[in-house]
């Protein structure tokens, strides 16, 4: 069995002291590729760097992350933008807006996103895109863009049967499950049971939303095997269906290297 983590932060400190043994659990798990979406320009070398140790093994991504959107956020895109004339991404990410933490920075949030967007679309490649508390905004300007060279991934999904519908009627994109799904009363499952495997791929977030029974713990790309077995009960099918779907789907979405 052949698992992605499409959206991992191992790179952060909180793996600083055990990241060999968070590998090799990962492994074990049959997590053999993880994605590296990064924050801002504090982490662009963490990221390469970590990257580089392994090409075929870590797969990073490049963008601004709404939360880091500030009034500098211009001069960040341009330092962001830069590092893909240096280096191999496989999109750019994690981008999007978000309306938890700070409401007070949507126009200067919308405007990253879009200028994301169209960097993306210009050359070719994926975005994955963070939506908290924002999906009404984040589809005005997903609407606005879509085309036939826009596609990627809504991380971390966890809106409705209407949301999900929305995102997949743009034709280009998948959802990232993760730990949400395996919340007692998320009713993430009741969405996904009409969605087919085609339209998802697996990711953690870690360290972040550690799926049950790790719930408010550090999060690691272990447990993303526990997402997929929570996928393969809601869907009445074999684990390794899901494995290989939603590794497949992910290995075309990202064109990653075997």
């Amino acid at each position: 069995m052949t698992l992605i983590d499409t959206h991992t932060h191992i790179y952060l400190e909180n793996f600083k002291d055990d990241f060999e043994k968070v590998l090799s659990r990962a492994r074990e798990a049959g997590v053999e590729k993880f994605l590296l979406p990064n924050i801002d320009a504090e982490t662009i070398d963490d990221v390469n760097s970590l990257a580089k140790k392994n090409p075929k093994v870590f797969f990073p991504m490049m963008g601004l992350h709404p939360c880091s959107v500030k009034a500098d956020y211009e001069a960040q895109l341009e330092k962001i933008f830069s590092q893909f004339d240096q280096n191999r991404y496989v999109a750019v990410g994690e981008i999007g807006i978000d309306l938890y933490w700070d409401q007070s920075t949507l126009d200067i949030q919308r405007e990253a996103f879009r200028t994301q967007i169209k960097f993306a679309k210009k050359h070719n490649w994926p975005i994955v895109i963070h939506a908290r508390d924002s999906f009404d905004e984040i589809f005005e300007v997903v609407d606005e863009e879509n085309d036939d060279d826009l596609r990627g991934v809504f991380h971390c999904f966890t809106g409705s049967d209407q949301q999900a519908q929305h995102i997949l009627n743009y034709g280009g994109f998948l959802l990232g499950i993760g730990g949400v799904l395996t919340f007692k009363n998320s009713g993430l499952d009741a969405v996904l049971k009409n969605i087919d495997l085609k339209h998802i791929v697996l990711e953690t977030d870690a360290p972040y939303l550690a799926p049950h029974p790790h719930r408010g713990k550090r999060n690691e790309p272990a447990y993303v095997s526990l997402v997929a077995q929570k996928l393969a009960e809601i869907h009445n099918i074999d684990l390794e269906v899901v494995a290989r779907i939603t590794t497949s789907n992910a290995k075309e979405m990202f064109t990653l290297e075997e």
